[in-house]
Parts: structure tokens; sequence; C-alpha cells
């Protein structure tokens, strides 16, 4: 078996002189790679505890924003509404979130966080910042914040018009 700093190698960016030149230049793959290892470092976190993402996304929404439709609830937390009913069920069997009739409307499912659910919420809130922390361990206070506020631009400019490259002649 493949010791811990062995596991992630292979989502290195820089080897060294094993890396040649033009790939380092590629912020892309930097963000690519570096996006897979702190996926892997909050899946690997969360499994521990008998989680995933999804289940911290779906119950911040609840937390956050109160009751909702699974319509409602696919949008907020960003789960897929064919993947929604399986965290769902998930929740429900481990007593975080209750379903209860839509009194507006009988056919919808109105979903609640149950105070079990935010004492599992807070849990994850914990496992969470222990990630956070781990992979910020080389930076500043200051450098955090700041990284944060670096890929929230990033991200928020690339979520508008997609780049499109000049055909050359």
């Amino acid at each position: 078996m493949l010791g811990a700093m062995e596991e992630g190698d292979e989502l290195r960016f820089d080897r060294g002189a094993e890396t040649p030149e033009r790939i380092k230049a590629q912020l892309s793959r930097l963000v690519g790679l570096t996006a897979a290892q702190t996926a892997r470092a909050s899946s690997d976190a969360l499994r521990a505890v008998g989680a995933h993402k999804d289940h911290f996304v779906v119950l911040a929404a609840l937390a956050e924003f109160g009751p909702a439709s699974q319509s409602a609830l696919a949008g907020r937390a960003r789960v897929y509404k064919s993947d929604l009913v399986a965290v769902l069920n998930e929740l429900a069997d481990g007593g975080w979130i209750r379903r209860t009739p839509d009194p507006a409307d009988k056919r919808r499912n109105v979903i609640t966080i149950t105070d079990s659910g935010v004492r599992r919420l807070a849990e994850l809130d914990q496992v969470l910042a222990g990630v956070n922390a781990h992979i910020t361990a080389p930076l500043t206070r200051e450098e955090r914040d700041q990284l944060f506020a670096l890929l929230n631009r990033v991200n928020t400019h690339l979520a508008g018009p997609r780049f499109r490259p000049e055909s050359g002649a």
C-alpha cells in the first residue's frame, strides 16, 4: 500500500526536471490538479464520518434558507435532481431531515432539517474546517483570505461569456 504522500503524487503539478516548461506555464492544469487534491481531501474526510459533499450542501442549504421543496433544494444546493432523491433518502435514514407534504400542494414534499440534522451539519462544518486548515496550512491568514478572494474573482469572471480563441489565418 502506498504511503500518504505517494498516494497524491499523481496529482502533483510540478515534478521538477520531469515536467516540461510548457506544462508548468498552464494555470488550468495547476488549478485542475489542485482542485482534484482538495476534492480528494474533502471526500476522504467526509467519508471517514459517513458523509459526502452532497450531505453537507443539502444540510447547509436547509439550515441557511429554511424548508424547501425538492426542486428548490436542488437549485439551492446545486445537486442534480436525479441525485437528490438518493441524498434525501440517506439524510432521512440518518434522521437529519424530515419530508412532509406541502400544505399548498399535496403532490410535493417540503424538506426540513431536524435538530439532529443541525448537529450533524455542525459536525460536518468542523470536519471541513479541518480540511480547509490542512489545505491552506502553508499560507498565512492574509494569504488564505487573498486566495479565497482571488479564486472567487476568477470564478465569477469564468462564469461569464466563454473564451473563444480567434481563428488563425
